[in-house]
């Protein structure tokens, strides 16, 4: 009887064993053919597009495709613009005689911030790249229509503006005693530096005749004989963004609110402010910012007669602090 239950035992143990084995067979198939199957679909995928591949590929294309387009009609239209810029500085403004119009912090870019909530994106570098050429773009197509507006004031009041423009001597120059001080920057005989220079000095004698250089009203006048600032002076508003002063004066012969005609009689020259012999300080202010005096002297001149006026211009001063 023990005999037998051994046996039995035995064959019991023998078919487990062969199913385990069995089972472990099936599963090693099972993980290489899974592995194969892996790696085929790995290779496949390397060198051959997958549906869901190849839909990604196209739309990587598109975005590409419209992305060249934006880029393209940007150009085109930079492209116009400069057209436009170009015939407002060579052919408007010097038809009209008027200067450049100047906005601040117009080419500036903005700052960086602006574009950080795309600098993470797969496609940030062109998106941004596209984002500040449109931004420069709009800004300067801003910079052309106001500089257009402008242009069209003048052009349906010309004749008024050719008469404001400040486009004479301001004295006759027959009566200068030395050369012109130069606009711009100069270094300093006090102060020993270099420092902005916003006029032309023009030396004379005491009670020489200034005359206005354009059109206008006298918004300000001065009466000092304090040795400092810019003494007893005239500040003339010619309109179209334009002003001239006239400074270090001995006499005056208008007053605030004042009309003025080119080529009137409106101080005499003098010594006064911040001055070490006498002259005329002369200014010419365009939108706010002080502009070359020179460049408005007698605009109908030859270049030869221009080039004669540079010359006779040094870096002299008959100011000190």
């Amino acid at each position: 009887m023990g005999r037998k239950l051994k046996h039995n035992r035995e064959k019991s143990e023998v078919r487990s064993l062969i199913h385990r084995l069995r089972s472990y067979r099936l599963i090693r198939k099972a993980l290489i053919g899974f592995l194969l199957v892996s790696i085929i679909n790995l290779l496949f995928s390397s060198f051959f597009y997958t549906p869901k591949l190849y839909t990604l590929a196209n739309e990587n294309r598109e975005l590409q495709l419209k992305f060249n387009l934006l880029q393209n009609r940007i150009n085109a239209a930079q492209h116009r613009l400069a057209e436009i810029k170009h015939r407002d500085h060579n052919v408007y403004r010097p038809l009209f005689s008027s200067d450049t119009l100047s906005i601040d912090g117009i080419y500036s870019p903005y700052e960086q911030d602006k574009y950080a909530a795309i600098e993470d994106d797969e496609y940030a570098p062109i998106i941004i790249s596209a984002w500040q050429d449109i931004d420069q773009l709009a800004r300067s197509l801003y910079l052309e229509s106001k500089s257009m507006d402008e242009l069209q004031i003048l052009s349906k009041d010309k004749e008024k503006f050719s008469t404001a423009i400040p486009a004479i001597w301001p004295i006759d120059r027959s009566k200068m005693r030395n050369k012109i001080g130069a606009f711009g920057y100069r270094n300093h005989p006090v102060l020993r530096r270099w420092k902005f220079h916003s006029g032309v000095d023009m030396p004379g004698r005491i009670g020489d005749p200034v005359y206005a250089t354009g059109d206008g009203v006298v918004e300000y006048v001065e009466r000092s004989r304090a040795r400092y600032g810019y003494g007893t002076q005239i500040l003339i508003n010619h309109g179209y963004g334009y002003k001239t002063r006239y400074a270090h004066l001995n006499k005056l012969h208008v007053a605030k609110g004042d009309t003025i005609k080119r080529g009137q009689l409106i101080a005499d020259m003098g010594n006064t402010g911040i001055s070490t012999s006498p002259h005329l300080h002369y200014e010419v202010i365009y939108n706010r910012s002080h502009v070359n005096p020179i460049n408005y002297f007698d605009r109908n001149m030859s270049a030869e007669a221009y080039k004669s006026l540079m010359n006779q211009i040094q870096e002299a001063t008959y100011e000190s602090e």
